[in-house]
């Protein structure tokens, strides 16, 4: 992918009106960084609030669902479109306009006064953090030298690592004081922030190549309607039935739009927004199923445990977002050694390892004693264990990705392994709805129900390792 090549600082410097970019990559880092972690923040947040807002709006466990898919649905429909966006119309234009739709629909969650209009809400938030997620990791590429953009990627990633620790904490603190809307509302100053500072810093770039494919506006359309059909079916059936009409005709239209999807990306073949040539190799598709398994694991996870602390076990929304701490930062401290590791014995082995790690997470969860429950037993070793095996399998994951596809495809392959681990959490936040409609009853169903999502949790993090140890090459 060609880019614009800014010219040396020594060529520009002392010009009028001609921004060097020596001055402004503090700038560039900041604002990036300050704008992709609010995509993850206002998803830590929720978690940790969702309790709190399921109580305010009086709804049920399908609305408690939508407050949470409403605004991964946009984002793993659209963030590949997001990143084409930037190259087709600037990177910074598409990044700064993602900010202003994610800053105005953060406002608008923080005011909304009915659940519709919170769904609303949350879905354009979802849709600004697809503009700004993918287009923020592009400038980054395009802002700084081979020899600065090792740091400054790392800087960015260990920054949203960081975001991703304080966020549930911070969050369920504001619950606690004041209302789960001041979670939201906190977020404003930062975007703002990153607003302002990218548009004086950020140095805009887009593709310029007489090559590049056009919008493949029919695929997204096709693929968000079809999302959003299947989503709704698995959230409704719980309560409905899976033989209720309504559940039936949704699920059989979203099977029907995702084929639609599949046939425009065949006939669009390179030009596709997913390229389905991409899955011809073998390890790439065994990489993209590993990652649908562990992802949606994990994604189930991350609403159901602090919700079920909450819920059954009286914890505050600030103790629950505490009580998460250790996955994250053990994350964050290891990210960095299992990508050194994978580079001394290849990426096939700690994906094997990473997601037995999980499985075994889950299986500690499984045994979680609702009679006599006690956090350093029954929780902080499982979240432990699992986050071990997260972290030697992030970043090998992500290798294993740049390894299977050739060079010229590395972005597309990058964005296409993004977009099904979103879709992933998504669909498992679809189906909580089985644990979560016990919660107006009694609330030891709510644990027996947590413990059972546990092993099904296991059980797909094994089906990782296993497709890694059967699909995935052996090479660095």
């Amino acid at each position: 992918m060609s880019t614009a090549i800014l010219p040396p600082c020594d060529e520009t410097a002392g010009v009028a009106g001609v921004p060097t970019s020596c001055t402004n990559k503090r700038g560039t880092l900041i604002a990036t960084i300050l704008g992709s972690s609010l995509a993850f923040v206002v998803g830590s947040i929720v978690n940790v609030a969702l309790p709190s807002m399921q109580a305010t709006f009086e709804t049920d466990a399908a609305g408690a669902q939508w407050i949470v898919n409403a605004y991964l649905l946009p984002v793993g429909a659209f963030v590949l479109m997001g990143g084409a966006l930037g190259d087709h119309y600037g990177r910074k234009k598409i990044f700064l306009g993602g900010l202003i739709l994610f800053t105005a629909a953060t406002l608008a969650c923080a005011l909304a006064p009915a659940l519709s209009l919170l769904f609303a809400a949350r879905a354009l938030q979802g849709l600004g953090a697809a503009l700004l997620a993918p287009n923020s990791l592009a400038i980054i590429a395009d802002g700084f030298s081979d020899d600065e953009r090792g740091r400054a990627v790392g800087a960015w990633a260990a920054a949203g690592a960081m975001a991703a620790a304080v966020a549930p904490v911070l969050g369920g603190w504001l619950v606690d004081l004041a209302s789960w809307r001041w979670a939201f509302a906190i977020v404003l100053p930062p975007a703002i922030g990153a607003f302002f500072i990218g548009l004086r810093s950020i140095e805009e770039s887009r593709n310029k190549s007489k090559d590049m494919p056009p919008l493949d506006w029919t695929g997204a359309a096709s693929a968000t309607l079809g999302l959003g059909a299947l989503i709704w079916s698995f959230t409704a059936f719980p309560q409905q039935g899976i033989t209720a009409t309504p559940v039936v005709t949704s699920f059989s239209v979203g099977v029907f739009l995702s084929l639609v999807f599949l046939w425009i990306e065949a006939q669009k073949k390179e030009k596709a927004m997913m390229p389905l040539s991409l899955f011809r190799n073998p390890s790439f598709s065994g990489i993209s199923l590993l990652t649908l398994f562990l992802y949606a694991a994990l994604g189930g996870l991350l609403v159901l445990l602090p919700y079920m602390l909450i819920e059954a076990f009286a914890f505050s929304a600030t103790a629950a977002g505490a009580a998460l701490l250790p996955f994250p930062l053990i994350m964050a401290a290891l990210s960095r050694r299992a990508g050194s590791l994978a580079e001394t014995i290849g990426v096939k082995p700690l994906l094997i390892v990473g997601p037995i790690g999980v499985a075994a997470g889950f299986l500690l969860f499984s045994r979680l004693n609702n009679d006599a429950f006690n956090y350093w037993r029954d929780v902080f070793p499982a979240l432990t264990v699992m986050a071990f095996g997260m972290a030697a399998s992030v970043t090998p994951l992500t290798t294993a990705v740049m390894n299977t596809v050739e060079p010229s495809r590395v972005g597309v392959a990058s964005g296409v392994n993004n977009a099904i681990s979103r879709t992933a959490g998504l669909i498992a936040t679809a189906f909580l709805g089985l644990v979560l409609i016990s919660v107006g009853g009694n609330l030891d169903e709510l644990v027996n129900g947590f413990r059972n999502a546990a092993l099904v949790g296991a059980a797909l993090a094994g089906a990782s390792a296993l497709t890694a140890l059967l699909m995935i090459e052996s090479k660095k």
